[in-house]
């Protein structure tokens, strides 16, 4: 895979890290910025992963869209200039149904990976 970049700079280690493992959650699957942080070893880091996912350049092959609150939801709000449609839209290609809200099924499509995940 190649290297992600944060629009031309260099990404930091963290930023790394989030974006290696959310490179390996499955076509519709879904896991929470919690679960992504307890994953890395950085439990109650959740807010950080999803500052990470932010930075990531847009159009990218990171499949970003497959991270969701712990609610099981998108977080629909005019800061993210959009990116919550496009991941409504992104969910639904992949099978997963979102709800007028941003709903999900969780509990469903919620990704269970092998562990230990080696990096």
């Amino acid at each position: 895979m190649a290297r992600p970049d944060a629009g031309g700079l260099p990404a930091g280690p963290w930023d790394q890290r989030v974006w290696r493992l959310v490179a390996r959650i499955p076509t519709a699957r879904l896991a929470t910025y919690g679960q992504v942080a307890e994953l890395l070893g950085a439990w109650g880091r959740a807010r950080q992963v999803g500052w990470a996912l932010r930075r990531l350049p847009l159009p990218t092959a990171i499949p970003w869209h497959r991270v969701v609150n712990a609610r099981g939801s998108i977080t629909m709000t005019p800061s993210r200039e959009g990116s919550d449609w496009i991941q409504r839209d992104l969910l639904v290609a992949e099978g997963i149904p979102v709800d007028a809200r941003g709903r999900l099924p969780l509990d469903r499509f919620r990704w269970d990976p092998p562990l230990p995940l080696v990096f």
